[in-house]
């Protein structure tokens, strides 16, 4: 429903939104990747999930104090000033669209597994391509059709994954917990190796905040939503690794492409293995549809501050930044040509993927986490500044644990992509001085010659 100020979005579409993209394809392939690490994986999912709530009530504080469009880009420049913005704008933007192929190709995955027909490299890539380009569509009609999208398919998703995660509790064999840590790693590299792989799933989390203008009573419904959609993907996350490595062998799983379903299959048969690659396509349509929704705000709202060239403002006939969302998908389907026509394997191309993206959004989180008290002098007018909470503090060493253990080479690309976005900003800053230095003199021209009636 839309209200008559124009605003679409209220709890259970913000909390759908929140949900959707988070439990997405890195939720559904992590109990495989976690499986070496044993119970210490459990123990890094309800940290991880600690901290990423941490990190949802910093958002939440920044929120209900100025429930601005842009999320994380909003907040930092708000906090930290015009470059810091641009870099955190440009980065998000970046870790947003590089998400999308690795959705889309856990989607034509599944999609392959049901059909085998497709079990060839150009109709898995048209299947890629035609998942990413069909949610744009979507979001092109308007927020309400994504909004009311975002909520059929993650509540309809919640339903098959929570059932594996609550009733498949009845069919653990404890004997899959003997060990607590098998990889023969030091604890705390083990640690740091979890982090990206748990922390990939809990990107979006901050998406709430982004499509702030489209939201009713914003400073109620972002910070609710944003807590409550994280405490229902962190309880599934821990509850969905517990079963599946309580069900499926240690071997076995280890190995698994499809570990959800595979435990279904051991509980259920074959209807529950059909049912959760039903579950999983509804997933990565959800996260596809929830990210396409953020891919058009970011740039946009960078845009109206002067930071982004001022296409990327441009509303359509329907008020959605168009140009940003084609943009967007225009560079996540060059990644995909790479993956499909490139000489490297999907593996290397999948992991490259995940770790831009990770490492691209966790550099956001450890700017907002600690913009709450600068932010909230600004609003206050204060001359004290508020003092950073502990809550605060604990989602920036989060932040800075996930960036350490996202390892060397994503973030090495990772920086190597923020700091080509400097010559971006130069350009955009140059041009919009000169607009205002003509601007300047036409108005002094005017003052000098009057107009004669």
């Amino acid at each position: 429903m839309t209200t008559p100020n124009g605003k679409s979005l209220g709890l259970a579409a913000c909390t759908a939104i929140v949900v959707g993209n988070m439990v997405g394809s890195g939720f559904y392939l992590s109990p495989a990747a976690v499986a070496p690490y044993g119970n210490l994986a459990i123990v890094v999912w309800i940290v991880m999930g600690a901290g990423a709530i941490c990190l949802g009530l910093t958002f939440a504080r920044l929120a209900s104090l100025v429930p601005a469009v842009g999320g994380p880009y909003a907040y930092t420049r708000l906090a930290y000033g015009d470059f810091a913005g641009f870099l955190i704008a440009w980065g998000y933007w970046i870790s947003i669209w590089t998400s999308l192929p690795v959705i889309a190709i856990a989607f034509a995955g599944v999609m392959i597994d049901l059909v085998p027909a497709f079990a060839n490299r150009l109709a898995a890539t048209l299947l890629t391509l035609g998942v990413i380009w069909t949610i744009v569509l979507v979001n092109l009609r308007g927020v309400h059709a994504a909004a009311l999208f975002a909520q059929v398919t993650t509540y309809a998703k919640l339903m098959p994954f929570g059932a594996v995660a609550i009733i498949g509790l009845l069919f653990i064999d404890t004997s899959h917990f003997a060990e607590f840590n098998p990889s023969g790693q030091p604890l705390l590299k083990s640690v740091a190796a979890l982090a990206p792989l748990t922390m990939f799933a809990y990107l979006g989390l901050e998406s709430a905040t982004v499509p702030a203008g489209d939201v009713r009573d914003a400073r109620r419904t972002i910070p609710r939503s944003t807590v409550l959609g994280i405490s229902i993907a962190a309880a599934l996350y821990v509850l969905g690794t517990i079963v599946v490595l309580g069900v499926v062998p240690h071997e076995q799983l280890v190995h698994s492409v499809a570990p959800f379903s595979e435990a279904a299959g051991i509980m259920w048969g074959r209807g529950g293995e059909l049912a959760i690659s039903v579950a999983v396509l509804l997933s990565s349509i959800g996260a596809l549809n929830g990210w396409t929704l953020l891919m058009g705000q970011v740039p946009m709202a960078a845009a109206r501050d002067g930071l982004f060239p001022p296409l990327f403002a441009r509303l359509s006939s329907r008020g959605v930044p168009a140009v940003g969302m084609i943009v967007s998908a225009s560079f996540a389907t060059m990644l995909v040509l790479v993956q499909a026509f490139g000489s490297e394997g999907f593996a290397a191309v999948y992991r490259l993927m995940v770790g831009l993206s990770t490492m691209t959004a966790v550099v956001p989180y450890a700017f907002c986490s600690l913009a709450g008290s600068l932010v909230a002098a600004g609003v206050t007018k204060e001359r004290r500044m508020p003092r950073v909470t502990a809550i605060e503090l604990i989602a920036f060493i989060f932040a800075i644990f996930t960036l350490y253990g996202s390892g060397a080479e994503p973030v090495l690309y990772g920086l190597v992509l923020l700091m080509l976005g400097i010559p971006v900003y130069v350009w955009q800053r140059r041009n919009t001085s000169a607009m205002q230095v003509d601007s300047e003199e036409t108005a002094a021209g005017a003052a000098t010659h009057p107009a004669v009636s």
